[in-house]
């Protein structure tokens, strides 16, 4: 099998893996890493009102320590198809670009992952390292890009269970965020939605003094919510933020006042708070404001998007080094962004995300230069030898 990193992104590419479809990824990874030598292992999940999802764990060698690759070969839909300058899923090269659907986001970085280890494996008579130490291992999810149930959470449940151990991560995310080697995530902020609920009394307009109008409760309880900060954040994290996304009263009549008045947020959180302390502080605020003249309750969504962070150190420096030796770049190490499947890696091993430049992401026409592929798949190689000196 090849381990030219712009054939194998070609290949994923022509995959279309939209999730939780496996659409012949998984199958293809199967079939190189088994080749190089590695044992692989593919199971579907399942939960009660999710979709079944397909998954892949592989590891060449049976000692510590073992460096994971994680990552995730389904992708978001295309669209409309017509709008696309080259088909999602045909893998076409023009002027130096690889377009596709999960070109960034992230076939491409599986694919330059892959070629580093098998680069390295042929250098090192097929092991990790010459003297037969050490592992390298590959965990790729089918769910990322859904609800993340059946994916990466229960993969690694099931690596536990047969007594696989981790001991360092390299997530293949795109984490740059202008040029390949700006910036390396060493964690990510929680998530946590909820919708405050202010309830009323029904009443006709023309006669206010036999309703309660909920609205009113509802904007003097935004305002509350979001007078002061929640934080002012740390050197790892920026701070916290609380923004209310829509507010919704079901009202389609004029002259009616409702009986209640929602409104949906979403808080973004540094690991100044857990999910459970912010609840407390929301209902302490809410509750100095609305005294006895307000009701109100608040609605929490579940979540497992919780915050995380690899404290900088040996590992992060060592990715760092890599990457400065290739790019002559010196990444910032961050905690921005959306959630991503480190914030279930974490509670396993240290973990930090490197890829390509997401500009493109989730975009029409998404596509990585060719060199992009070819300097990552250098970094990546790197980082694995470093690892394994």
């Amino acid at each position: 099998m090849s381990a030219d990193p712009v054939a194998l992104t070609r290949d994923l590419i022509r995959c279309p893996s939209v999730t939780p479809a496996e659409g012949g990824a998984l199958a293809y990874l199967e079939s190189v890493l088994t080749a190089a030598g590695f044992r692989v292992h593919r199971m579907t999940f399942h939960e009660p009102g999710a979709e079944d999802v397909e998954n892949l764990y592989a590891r060449i060698g049976d000692t510590e320590p073992n460096l994971v690759f994680a990552g995730h070969t389904d992708v978001v839909p295309p669209g409309d198809e017509t709008t696309w300058t080259h088909p999602p899923f045909s893998g076409d090269v023009v002027k130096g670009e690889l377009f596709g659907r999960g070109a960034v986001d992230m076939k491409g970085g599986i694919a330059c992952a892959v070629a580093a280890v098998l680069d390295h494996l042929a250098a090192n008579g097929g092991k990790p390292r010459k003297d037969g130490a050490g592992s390298i291992s590959f965990l790729i999810t089918g769910d990322e890009e859904g609800i993340a149930v059946n994916g990466t959470p229960k993969l690694l449940d099931w690596c536990a269970k047969q007594g696989e151990k981790f001991d360092h991560c390299v997530l293949g995310e795109p984490s740059n965020v202008e040029n390949l080697g700006d910036t390396i995530k060493i964690g990510r902020r929680g998530s946590l939605n909820g919708t405050l609920i202010v309830h009323g009394k029904q009443g006709h307009v023309a006669y206010p003094q036999r309703a309660d109008n909920p609205i009113r409760g509802l904007v003097a309880l935004i305002a509350a919510l979001q007078a002061e900060p929640l934080d002012v954040g740390n050197p790892n994290f920026q701070p916290s933020h609380l923004e209310f996304t829509s507010v919704d009263v079901g009202n389609k009549t004029v002259n009616l006042i409702p009986g209640e008045a929602r409104a949906r947020f979403n808080i973004r959180f540094n690991d100044y708070h857990t999910q459970e302390s912010l609840k407390a502080l929301l209902e302490e605020r809410a509750l100095k404001v609305a005294g006895n003249a307000i009701r109100f309750t608040f609605e929490w969504q579940p979540s497992n998007a919780n915050v995380f962070v690899t404290s900088p150190g040996p590992f992060t420096e060592m990715v760092a080094t890599a990457i400065n030796d290739v790019t002559a770049r010196s990444p910032t190490l961050s905690t921005t962004g959306g959630t991503s499947d480190a914030r279930f890696i974490t509670h396993h091993c240290p973990v930090v995300e490197f890829g390509l430049v997401g500009q493109t992401m989730h975009q029409v026409n998404e596509r990585v230069p060719i060199a992009d592929l070819r300097a990552l798949t250098v970094i990546y190689r790197k980082i694995v030898e470093r690892y394994f000196t």
